[in-house]
């Protein structure tokens, strides 16, 4: 064994001692035995392709409603949408000129609808590969497209409360204490809105007490990332303006969206594995510890698409491996006596 292997297994053994770092990495390994990055990546994309026409929408419904009227103008200003990466800002500098007409507003309100429908569909495919159920048991279209619409209606309240506290906050206190307030309120209700949207998400049969851990600690870091998101994505293209202009507002908001993505993942990963006890992981296998074999015979089962299709799981020591299927059909033949032909089958 190298130096390199042997600081390895040292490392590995330490983490799996201690309960902190042991959850912290099978929070990490399970995310990865469920291609977290993949998962995140269909977020990022159709919260992309549902945000681009909320904002067409919403900018469309502005110029309507403040055209001439400095009142609704401060509400906008004042609302957890001026909060909102890149966008805040071009709303803070535009809020004069916003103009809309009907076609936008069809357009607009059409691609709402898909985008919002999409992102809401892969978030439901997210979590059932998170908690790993088989297909045969996944709801099927009409199902998933009743959680959707839930989804969304949960999405809408939440964000007219954000909106409603944040004004309150901003007409009680002034200053530091009107920000330290208001990301106290804006951390508990955006805790609150993650445990409901996990649970119309998550499957039917996994208890709302498992969600949440996951939510107590994506609920303050959306808020962190909505707070602090501004000045993240203007340092990430700080240079990225210069060259690429206008595309440099769709570069930061993506990753903003991306980032925002990482946390639900990870958040419903942290779920998992606390409410099944998936630690201690192995850094360096063999040998499989337990919650690896757990973990794999999941990830393995969750394939079922038919009732009449079982997938069964074993596994062997690490030292030695299963013969293949040549060995096995020679190590037939031996135990017959030779009576099986590979070509033509057995005997009649």
């Amino acid at each position: 064994m190298n130096r390199v292997e042997r600081t390895l297994r040292s490392l590995d053994r330490f983490q799996q001692r201690h309960t902190p770092t042991a959850v912290v990495f099978g929070v990490v390994k399970k995310y990865g035995d469920d291609r977290g990055g993949l998962l995140a990546a269909l977020i990022c994309y159709y919260g992309f392709l549902a945000l681009i026409p909320l904002l067409l929408l919403l900018s469309t419904a502005l110029g309507f409603v403040l055209h001439g009227r400095p009142g609704a103008q401060r509400a906008v200003l004042d609302s957890a949408l001026a909060d909102f990466p890149i966008i805040g800002d071009q709303l803070r500098q535009n809020v004069h000129s916003l103009q809309g007409n009907g076609l936008a507003v069809a357009i607009g309100a059409l691609g709402l609808l898909y985008g919002a429908l999409g992102i809401a569909q892969v978030l439901q495919h997210a979590m059932a590969e998170i908690w790993n159920v088989p297909g045969v048991r996944r709801p099927g279209y009409w199902p998933r497209l009743v959680r959707s619409l839930l989804l969304l209606a949960v999405l809408g309240t939440g964000l007219l409360l954000a909106t409603a506290t944040a004004s309150l906050v901003a007409t009680s206190l002034t200053g530091l204490p009107a920000r330290i307030g208001g990301l106290l309120v804006s951390a508990m209700l955006n805790t609150a809105l993650c445990l409901g949207c996990f649970r119309v998400l998550t499957p039917g049969g996994i208890p709302t007490r498992a969600l949440w851990p996951g939510c107590l600690l994506a609920g303050p870091l959306f808020t962190l990332l909505q707070a602090f998101g501004s000045v993240l994505v203007t340092h990430e293209l700080r240079h990225a303006g210069q060259v690429y202009g206008f595309f440099a507002t769709v570069i930061g908001l993506l990753f903003w969206l991306y980032l925002a993505a990482q946390i639900t993942v990870y958040a419903a990963e942290a779920n998992v594995v606390l409410a099944r006890h998936l630690w201690p992981r192995s850094l360096r296998q063999p040998p499989l510890t337990d919650a690896d074999e757990q973990v794999l015979e999941s990830v393995a089962r969750q394939e079922e698409r038919r009732p009449e299709e079982q997938v069964e799981v074993a596994f062997t020591d690490g030292d030695t491996a299963p013969p293949d299927q040549a060995e096995q059909a020679e190590q037939a033949e031996q135990a017959d006596g030779g009576k099986t032909d590979r070509r033509s089958g057995p005997e009649p």
